[in-house]
């Protein structure tokens, strides 16, 4: 079994591990009503974006998601949040040093040594969560599991649905499709765009995402015979119907969004296997991106 797969079934015990955390570590995530700026690169930039999302729908407050490459953090913000598993990664550390110094920051990562943590006002080490893989699996999950409880979102149907999502079939219609669009609405999109990138680095297999409503919008024409459509959020039945008479196979959710993801990166994995890959190093790919 791959190192990838090992760390995807222990995504339970390190949401427990989370969530058992969550009161020593609540003081150092944003109080209702603070400005928020939360930053990440990969992977850790969508869970940036689902917990953006979040938060404000659930009226917590002004939350902004950046890409670390492009923050804007010299604007006024309470707090800001940067997502980083290695707490290496250089993007991470140039938004960072210039960030408006009146900001509080916390660091969330899975190394509490790292430069990301040293430079933080507050951190949170997930070092349970850590991954020998390069491909992020179970941290991103435990991190983002950790940021939906403290906003009151309840998380007890993921916590169920993952079980499942460990234990079934994999559809042969997912696994043998030459390409998969993920979509997703609200803060499940953060997710789809996260399902797909599992896929592309696990795999190098084609995969898109994309908004629920932006799919009409064109992306659909991609659609057709041999080919999947995997939503995460419920589908309009008027897309649902135009989906399936391109002739693609359509997944429609049956889980909780986080479960769905968990599911995908199971998927991503066997089609790695299946093409000869290795899903734990990927080519071209690297556990932090650090510069010269």
């Amino acid at each position: 079994m791959s190192l990838t797969s090992q760390e995807i079934a222990t995504q339970p015990q390190c949401w427990e591990s989370a969530l058992a955390l969550l009161p020593d570590v609540a003081a150092a995530l944003p109080a209702k009503g603070e400005h928020v700026a939360v930053i990440g690169c990969g992977t850790s930039l969508f869970m940036a974006q689902a917990y953006a999302h979040l938060r404000e729908e659930a009226g917590h407050g002004p939350t902004d998601a950046f890409p670390a490459s492009a923050a804007r953090l010299h604007r006024r913000y309470d707090r800001i949040i940067a997502l980083t598993r290695s707490g290496t990664t250089t993007e991470i550390l140039t938004a960072l040093a210039a960030a408006d110094p009146a900001a509080r920051v916390t660091t969330i990562t899975a190394v509490p040594g790292s430069p990301a943590a040293r430079v933080a006002h507050d951190v949170i080490a997930l070092a349970e969560a850590d991954e020998r893989s390069v491909v992020q699996t179970r941290y991103p999950t435990t991190q983002l599991i950790l940021l939906l409880a403290h906003l009151g979102h309840s998380v007890e149907q993921a916590r169920a649905d993952v079980v499942t999502a460990l234990g079934a079939p994999l559809d042969p219609e997912l696994l043998g499709a030459e390409q998969i669009t993920f979509l997703g609405e609200g803060w499940h999109a953060g997710l789809a765009h996260e399902a797909a990138l599992k896929v592309r680095e696990a795999a190098a297999h084609w995969t898109e995402s994309y908004l629920v409503p932006e799919y009409r919008h064109g992306p659909i024409a991609v659609a057709g015979p041999g080919r999947a459509v995997w939503s995460l959020s419920p589908l309009p039945e008027e897309l649902a119907e135009r989906i399936e008479a391109t002739g693609a196979h359509l997944r429609r959710p049956g889980l909780d969004p986080l479960a769905e993801l968990v599911l995908a990166q199971r998927v991503a994995v066997r089609l790695a296997e299946d093409a000869g890959r290795d899903p734990d190093s990927p080519a071209h790919l690297s556990r932090s991106v650090v510069l010269a």
